[in-house]
């Protein structure tokens, strides 16, 4: 009950995503497919049974309750919804008026005919009439009682509204009070943060640091490791968490400052950075335009986004970077090396370890990059053509709207074959957000045929009203193998002001089908990851084996270790040197690319305030899509003929035979579309 969430309350898993899946008799598993999984057991098997029911219905009113909210739509309450509310409000109160005079009539004109009947009664008729008359007045005494009883629930109705009317009305107005007194009081403190963390700035006397060399001061904002990256400058209050400043309007930014590298910066950002359309096998770009720095009223925009679902809320572009979430995902691909050294092992257990480090290594590039990528439109697309290069090629494909869903492939001429379908859940929770993937990644290595898949972690932005953003990954990843049975369990060390433990620490164990440990691996996922071979101790269990000291260390091997960010990335959203091409222009690519969309290469100019524009527009046209498809449906549904939902055009629904689940797979064809150049099946969305 929500009365114990204060005391006892352990953690909470959202039904509607969650999987219930019985174990045995009296055994069954609560999982939200990644961070968290409860194991219950029951007294009996039918006591299992009740919990599981009840937990299935339970499930089903929250999926129910979710496509709801879905159905709601995108769009916050507007001024007009509140003046319609009022609007309502004021005939209401004026037919319960109504109804107090209709009240007083029926009363007063009862009477009345009362009195006629008696009188009609008195006087001296022919007989066969005063029968007539008696009836009728048997009939009005009827009526009579029936509305005295209307009359009389009319009355407690009317004495009900009125005097819970107040109270509501009085109940609302405080609450509307406290909201407004909570909003400036946060305002307020976050404004004195502000103030503080600056004068702490300017009071803390640190020996100079000159770009390109590490420094050792720590942030007390975030008091974790790798606060001051290897890139970061004396210029540190650029790209610090977005701080709050009031302004008059969201899309009416002011332009303040200029390059804050310090130099010149009279050419616009335009012609400043002309990027002529890149062939993909000519050198890569290293640079974009830097970010502008805007001002921005952080908390006006978040403070309405308490307990939603975040990918449903229109967001200026002020908190994006310019990558969209397909874009995002491919740079999964950046430590490919791990997965073709992986493909190259003769044993499995040695395999695992590659795999796992390439677990670990897609998370190394979030650890500074505090904005969110852009949602893709339904049916945007992104590839990655490294074939010549590094021997893979990508193919990322938005295939869902509402929950947000991309299905991705990865084919590698090494040897290796990655794909996923990821559909991203995320809830602003007032101090953090929270980012849940939810799918599975198997990854196939193509001459051993061992089949590997596991889920992502946790995602948590903290300091989203106050202080400087930072990142924190949490949860446990299970690896397996399918053809060896061998796993894998990773752990991602949530940080805590109180632990002695490095911070961002992953450690990991290889374990063979029957439980024994044979590699114990260790790192954090923002820097490297280690692998030691397990010398068995006393006993021949894994449980029991555990690395001593000496030979440990003697058996170390560097399974992986993060690339060095560009030159001022941090005045380039953070990137990395793959993310920095990955939105480079590129001939040849689908119309439907994310390359070709206006609103992030407006955003990636520098033009915040046009990209705001065309993201609304963007938008707008998906919803009115969204619309004609369901209108057609339900033609389609009142007609009795047959209708085809929207289907992906690259990726397929299908039952996956490892784990049972219904994911989006490649089916082929983008390749060689591409070759031919016939993008005739594209659907046009920007």
């Amino acid at each position: 009950s929500k009365a114990e969430m204060g005391h006892t309350c352990r953690g909470t898993i959202n039904l509607a995503t969650a999987n219930i899946t019985v174990e045995d008799s009296c055994n069954f598993i609560i999982s939200n497919g990644g961070a968290q999984t409860y194991h219950l057991k029951a007294s009996s098997e039918v006591e299992r049974q009740r919990w599981v029911t009840a937990l299935e219905l339970a499930k089903a009113k929250a999926v129910k309750m979710l496509e709801e909210s879905d159905d709601s739509g995108d769009e916050s309450v507007s001024q007009t919804d509140k003046t319609e509310l009022q609007s309502t409000l004021r005939i209401l109160s004026s037919k319960v008026e109504d109804l107090s005079t209709c009240n007083d009539l029926i009363a007063k004109h009862g009477t009345a005919l009362q009195r006629s009947l008696s009188e009609l009664e008195a006087l001296r008729l022919p007989p066969d009439s005063t029968e007539k008359i008696k009836q009728v007045n048997e009939r009005a005494t009827l009526f009579r009682i029936t509305s005295n009883a209307m009359i009389n629930a009319c009355r407690d109705f009317m004495l009900l509204a009125q005097t819970h009317g107040k109270k509501w009305q009085k109940s609302l107005q405080q609450e509307r009070d406290q909201r407004i007194r909570l909003e400036e009081t946060l305002e307020q403190l976050a404004k004195q943060h502000n103030h503080l963390e600056r004068a702490f700035r300017g009071a803390t006397v640190l020996p100079a640091i000159t770009p390109g060399t590490g420094g050792s001061g720590k942030d007390l904002c975030c008091p974790a490791k790798g606060d001051l990256s290897d890139e970061d400058d004396d210029n540190n209050e650029f790209f610090d968490a977005p701080e709050i400043f009031p302004v008059p309007d969201i899309m009416g930014h002011k332009r303040t400052g200029s390059n804050i590298s310090g130099t010149s910066s009279d050419i616009s950002l335009d012609e400043q950075y002309k990027h002529p359309v890149e062939d993909t096998r000519k050198e890569k770009r290293t640079r974009i335009p830097y970010k502008p720095n805007y001002s921005l009223n952080l908390w006006s925009i978040m403070k309405n986004c308490i307990g939603k679902e975040l990918s449903k809320i229109p967001m200026p572009v002020n908190f994006n970077e310019p990558l969209s979430m397909l874009q995002r995902l491919t740079e999964d691909l950046e430590y490919h090396e791990l997965l073709d050294r992986a493909a190259r092992c003769e044993s499995s257990l040695e395999q695992l370890c590659y795999v796992a480090a390439f677990t670990v290594s897609s998370y190394s590039t979030t650890v500074f990059r505090t904005s969110k990528p852009f949602n893709p439109l339904l049916g945007e697309t992104f590839e990655l053509d490294r074939l010549e290069e590094n021997g893979y090629r990508s193919l990322c494909e938005q295939v869902s709207h509402h929950p947000p869903a991309a299905a991705h492939h990865a084919d590698s001429k090494n040897g290796w074959t990655l794909r996923q379908e990821i559909k991203i859940t995320s809830k602003f929770r007032g101090k953090y957000l929270s980012i849940m993937p939810l799918g599975t990644i198997h990854c196939v290595f193509h001459s051993s045929g061992n089949h590997y898949t596991w889920k992502k972690v946790t995602t948590t932005v903290h300091n989203i009203i106050v202080g400087k953003l930072w990142i924190d990954q949490s949860g446990e990843i299970e690896i397996v193998n399918h053809k060896t049975g061998d796993k894998c369990i990773l752990k991602f060390v949530p940080y805590s002001y109180f632990s002695r433990d490095v911070a961002r620490k992953v450690t990991g164990e290889v374990m063979d089908p029957s439980g024994k440990l044979h590699f114990a691996l260790l790192g954090t996922w923002d820097e490297k990851m280690d692998c030691y071979k397990v010398q068995l101790g006393t006993g021949d269990n894994g449980a029991e084996a555990r690395p001593r000291a000496h030979e440990a260390e003697d058996s170390r091997v560097l399974l992986w270790k993060r690339n060095p960010l560009p030159k001022h990335a941090e005045n380039m959203y953070y990137f990395s040197e793959l993310a920095l091409t990955l939105n480079a222009p590129e001939n040849g690519t689908a119309p439907t690319d994310s390359r070709w969309r206006p609103d992030q290469r407006l955003m990636e100019n520098g033009r915040w305030d046009e990209a705001n524009v065309e993201k609304q527009r963007l938008e707008e046209k998906q919803r009115l899509s969204r619309k004609r498809r369901e209108a057609e449906a339900a033609r389609a549904t009142e007609d009795g003929t047959p209708y085809d939902p929207y289907k992906p055009l690259w990726f397929e629904r299908k039952k996956d035979p490892v784990t049972q689940e219904l994911a989006h797979v490649y089916k082929g064809g983008y390749w060689e579309s591409k070759e031919k150049q016939d993008w005739s099946l594209c659907p046009d969305i920007f």
